[in-house]
């Protein structure tokens, strides 16, 4: 099921206004992974009650179903992909969609049913669920994971592609690379991804809703994307 590009801006723009509600984007400064300053912060963790996590899932499946991936099941990484495979598979149920789920402890379990995937087994188109991708390291692992049990890794969904260069470490020394981990996990992993939004939807929700606050933070965000956008 594809949509047009207006609707998915719509539900892009719907998103960004609602990750900011819930106080799960904010802007001021803040320092990544990767050691750069940044002028927002995209925290996941804070979509912390069942309404949020609801609306978050129906997110998320909205724009999985207007994209091209196909799949067969659903695999949440640990930590933070377990509530969100958890509660997309419960949405897609809901539309129609049922499939399997399964997630990954992070470490061996020796006694009960023992091993590291709790839930279906994996087998098939498998779709892994996260919020952000900022060195595409926990979808190797994901990957890592599926293969090992026989089954694809067909594509992944987040929450937001930052839409930054990614870094790598040679020598114990990180470095800026030309491309994003998004770019990386769809050119060299062979991923379908799917973003309910970005940081130009971050901007274009900014430009549309222009005062005094939006205005600093639209010229401190625009600034990062000259420097550190692909």
């Amino acid at each position: 099921m594809n949509s047009s590009p207006r609707d998915s801006q719509a539900t892009a723009q719907s998103f960004v206004a609602f990750a900011l509600e819930s106080g799960v984007l904010k802007f001021g400064e803040f320092v990544t992974k990767a050691g750069r300053l940044t002028p927002y912060f995209f925290n996941a963790g804070l979509f912390d009650d069942g309404q949020k996590l609801a609306r978050l899932a129906s997110f998320y499946a909205q724009a999985l179903l207007k994209s091209d991936i196909e799949f067969d099941m659903i695999f949440g990484p640990a930590y933070k992909g377990i509530p969100l495979g958890a509660t997309l598979a419960m949405e897609l149920a809901r539309l129609g969609k049922n499939v399997p789920f399964a997630y990954n402890r992070k470490e061996l379990k020796d006694h009960g049913e023992g091993g590291s995937i709790v839930g279906a087994a994996l087998k098939g188109r498998v779709l892994i669920v996260d919020d952000v991708m900022s060195a595409g390291t926990a979808v190797r692992q994901s990957i890592e994971i599926i293969e090992s049990q026989g089954a694809k890794a067909q594509g992944v969904v987040i929450a937001l592609d930052r839409q930054e260069k990614a870094t790598e470490v040679v020598e114990g020394i990180a470095r800026d690379v030309s491309y994003s981990a998004v770019q990386f996990a769809r050119q060299t992993l062979g991923l379908k991804v799917c973003a309910v939004a970005t940081l130009d939807d971050l901007l274009a929700y900014l430009e549309q809703h222009k005062d005094a606050d939006t205005q600093a933070h639209l010229q401190s965000v625009q600034a990062y994307r000259e420097r550190y956008g692909v």
